[in-house]
């Protein structure tokens, strides 16, 4: 990507107003907003050691066989411009010949948001007063103070920054299997690992382990670089993801689900859904009319049902709400009908390599053991959620610091509800340290989407314009 002059990798300030640490959608989206409100110079830092802003893991797959999960429509980088990555769509004549509104509803190739965000990023910084420098470092360590943060970079150097933000990121989580580590380090590939997981194809059985959307990637990846072997699924549910589907939405006001329990609150969107159905309307339109609720939905739970809602809901509500492309499912469906994609529901116990092969064991959902043998894993368990369990540098020392907390349940990190500031050990907001994206997931549950990071990275942006220390209201 090139930079223009106010958009730099090359010469390294000693101080910033906000450092921006991860340059993945997330943290893209923090430096846009924040360039675009300006009305002052303002120096901001945004620190991501890839090689290039706004891919991060989702974004990062160059391949055509990735698509968003959602329609392009809905992918808007702006709360208030809902039509801005369609006119990019169209200046790039991504998809040439096709109308607007038929553009709007195309689930189209991942990479074209990458991009998206880079164009929109680079002429954010040429007409902005504030400066964008980004800097292809990690950040390893951050002390905070009465006057603003520290951080330490990967190369040794420190910066000091006003305020600080953490985007970093999604993180996969470890292969849930006794004897994955002692593997040979090339015997297990990340789901996105997509160059990674092309090189496994060829006529052999492979294993993916997980059944979500990582999975749906792994495969398509594998089927166009023409694997012919068994692909052998297994999770614990055996769930997969469902197709999104096009109908009228119900008429019912979400906001009547808030005062339910969860047991309530399920029994109410069943009903909804046969209703729907009734009607001759998809069901997936009742998760759609909820969909802009999730946080108030998830927050208006008391503890114990948020307990309850990650012990027996949680997968079948991840099957429901992140759905994939028509398209996707219907070749997903075909692979299962010729017998090449297999499905099994079971509790993995041990992999160990034997013969040439890796051999994974496991006990079915009904109590009978199974095993598989296989030329390779691919690991596509999805997000790492627990933070205890993340594997960043930056966050392990955090916590052990005591400048964070585990958020609610132990999932993310602990911030303000309203606001973004992140919590230290004794449960008190650090005005100089905000949050935005999938670390905070269990304070707001519905925080890993585009509309979720757009309006976050807008009110963060607002805040540090605005030179507030306090929570956003």
């Amino acid at each position: 990507m090139a930079y223009n002059p106010r958009m730099t990798d090359s010469a390294r300030t000693a101080e910033a107003d906000l450092a921006i640490i991860g340059g993945g959608a997330a943290g893209v989206l923090v430096a846009l907003h924040v360039l675009q409100q300006a009305r002052q110079p303002l120096r901001i830092a945004l620190f991501e050691p890839a090689s290039q802003p706004a891919q991060g893991i989702a974004y990062s797959t160059p391949w055509p066989e990735h698509l968003l999960n959602v329609p392009a429509a809905k992918m808007s980088a702006f709360p208030d411009q809902p039509g801005d990555f369609l006119d990019y769509l169209e200046a790039a004549n991504a998809y040439p010949g096709e109308a607007r509104d038929v553009l709007g509803e195309r689930y189209v190739c991942r990479h074209y948001f990458a991009r998206y965000l880079q164009q929109r990023l680079q002429q954010a910084a040429a007409a902005s007063p504030a400066e964008l420098q980004v800097i292809a470092q990690p950040v390893l360590a951050l002390q905070v103070d009465a006057h603003g943060c520290q951080l330490q970079l990967g190369d040794g150097q420190t910066l000091r920054a006003a305020q600080a933000v953490l985007a970093t990121g999604n993180s996969m989580r470890p292969l849930p299997v006794h004897g994955a580590d002692a593997l040979p380090t090339d015997a297990v590939v990340e789901a996105w690992d997509y160059d990674g997981v092309r090189t496994l194809a060829g006529t052999q059985a492979l294993a993916i382990v997980g059944s979500g959307l990582s999975m749906a990637d792994t495969v398509l990846a594998l089927v166009a670089a023409g694997h012919s072997g068994p692909l052998h699924v297994i999770s614990r549910h055996g769930l997969l993801p469902l197709p999104h589907d096009h109908g009228a939405l119900p008429s019912f006001d979400p906001a009547s689900l808030l005062p339910l329990t969860l047991r309530q609150r399920l029994r109410a969107l069943r009903q909804h859904a046969r209703q729907l159905q009734a009607e001759g309307q998809p069901w997936q339109g009742v998760m759609d009319r909820i969909r802009a609720h999730g946080q108030a939905l998830w927050c208006s739970l008391d503890e114990a049902d948020q307990r309850r809602f990650l012990r027996h809901v949680v997968r079948y509500w991840d099957v429901h709400r992140h759905r994939i492309a028509e398209g996707i499912d219907a070749q997903l469906q075909a692979l299962q009908a010729t017998g090449q994609l297999q499905i099994h529901r079971a509790r993995l116990q041990q992999v160990r390599q034997q013969d040439g092969a890796l051999l994974l064991s496991g006990r079915s959902a009904y109590g009978a053991d199974q095993a598989w043998a296989v030329a390779g894993i691919v690991n596509a368990t999805g997000v790492e959620t627990r933070a205890t369990a993340l594997r960043n540098p930056l966050l392990q020392q955090l916590l052990a610091d005591g400048v964070v907390r585990p958020g609610p349940h132990g999932l993310g990190l602990d911030s303000s509800v309203p606001g973004d500031r992140l919590h230290d050990a004794q449960g008190r907001p650090q005005p100089r340290l905000g949050v935005l994206g999938s670390l905070r997931i269990g304070s707001l549950w519905e925080s890993l989407a585009v509309p979720e990071l757009r309006q976050q990275a807008q009110a963060l942006a607002a805040q540090v314009v605005a030179g507030a220390a306090t929570p956003m209201p």
